[in-house]
C-alpha cells in the first residue's frame, strides 16, 4: 500500500478543498505518517475522512478537524504548546512539526505510553508525554503560548486559563456532551475573548475540572 499517495490524496481532497490554506500546516500533514498512529488492523483506513478507534473508547480525530484546530492556533515555530488529550499522538506530532515544544497529557496511561513509543520511534525530540488529569494542565511546564484541548466540556478548566500566557491562544470544543462549538479563545488582560468556529462532536473531557459530571 502506497501510504504517501494516500497521504497526498488526504491533504488535497480533505484539507485544501475545505479551506485549510496555511502552507506550513499542509506541509506537516503531507509529512506525518498518520498510519503509524492507528491500530495496525485499521492502517488501510488511516487517511480516510472520519475518526478511527484507538482503544479505551477514544478516537483519532478526522484529519480535517485536526488540521482546522492546528491552523486556528496560528503557529510560527517558536511556541510552547500544551495538548490535553494525547490519544494516539498524531496531533502532537503535527504540532511538533510546527511549534518549538509540545507538552501533551493523556488520562489513559496505556494510550500515553503507546503514543510515547510511537513518537520516540519517529524521532520526535520536542514532545513531552505525561499520563494524568489534563484538566489540571501541566503547571511545572507552564505557562504556554498555545493550548489545544481535544475533548469536550461546557467550559474551559480554570487551570488551563491560568497556564495560558497573556495574548496566548487556546482552542477547545465547548458545549453539551453530544454537540459542541469549536471555540478559539485569546487571553487579553487575564480574560478570554472567544470566537466560535464550527460545530463538532468530541469525547468528553474527564477530570477534576471536567464539566459533565
Amino acid at each position: 500500500m502506497d501510504y504517501a499517495v494516500l497521504r497526498k490524496r488526504m491533504v488535497d481532497s480533505q484539507l485544501v478543498c475545505r479551506g485549510i490554506a496555511d502552507a506550513r500546516v499542509l506541509g506537516a500533514f503531507y509529512k506525518v505518517e498518520r498510519h503509524k498512529f492507528v491500530p495496525e488492523e485499521l492502517s488501510a483506513n488511516a487517511y480516510a475522512d472520519y475518526p478511527l478507534p484507538i482503544g479505551e473508547n477514544q478516537t483519532i480525530s478526522q484529519p480535517y478537524m485536526v488540521a482546522l484546530m492546528t491552523e486556528c492556533l496560528s503557529l510560527n515555530g517558536q511556541e510552547k504548546v500544551l495538548e490535553i488529550g494525547t490519544g494516539s499522538g498524531y496531533q502532537a506530532a503535527i504540532l511538533a512539526e510546527l511549534a518549538g515544544e509540545v507538552c501533551t497529557i493523556e488520562r489513559f496511561s496505556a494510550l500515553a505510553q503507546r503514543a510515547k513509543v510511537t513518537l520516540d520511534e519517529l524521532g520526535y525530540v520536542n514532545i513531552k508525554v505525561k499520563a494524568g488529569d489534563g484538566t489540571l494542565g501541566w503547571q511545572e511546564e507552564g505557562p504556554f503560548d498555545r493550548i489545544i484541548v481535544t475533548a469536550a466540556s461546557r467550559g474551559i478548566p480554570s487551570p488551563l486559563i491560568e497556564q495560558l500566557k497573556e495574548d496566548g491562544k487556546l482552542i477547545a470544543p465547548i458545549g453539551e456532551s453530544f454537540s459542541q462549538i469549536l471555540t478559539v479563545a485569546q487571553k487579553k488582560k487575564g480574560k478570554l475573548e472567544t470566537t466560535g468556529i464550527c460545530g463538532c462532536v468530541f469525547v468528553p473531557l474527564v477530570g477534576k475540572y471536567g464539566c459533565y459530571a
